[in-house]
């Protein structure tokens, strides 16, 4: 039973490493603030909450598995709404989206983008 915890965790923990270099490649490789945003949060989001899932499953309720367990929420709502606000200032202050984007949610707000 103990070698299925730590091949799982360990299985949990290399998915987590794997999604934070994808988000990382994302802010190297994507045009523009927006696509680089939703990559940060998405991938290194998922990678490091996959990580902390990996901590708890490998050392189970203990104190560092409890801290594991209230990290996932905290990171999971605060990083989705900061990726929110800076995005939404980011087009406020007048930075425009990349050549290639063909939708713009904030277009029909009232924002004084000059």
């Amino acid at each position: 039973m103990a070698d299925i915890i730590i091949i799982l965790s360990t299985l949990l923990i290399a998915i987590g490493i794997l999604f934070n270099i994808f988000g990382c490649v994302g802010l190297l490789r994507l045009p523009d603030v927006y696509n680089r945003l939703q990559s940060a949060t998405k991938c290194v989001t998922l990678g490091t909450c996959s990580i902390l899932l990996g901590v708890l499953v490998r050392y189970g309720f203990a104190s560092i598995g409890i801290k594991a367990l209230v990290a996932i929420p905290l990171l999971f709502f605060t990083a989705t709404v900061a990726a929110h606000a800076l995005a939404k200032a980011s087009y406020r202050f007048g930075i425009k989206l990349g050549e290639k984007s063909v939708h713009d949610d904030y277009k029909d707000e009232d924002y004084d983008v000059s």
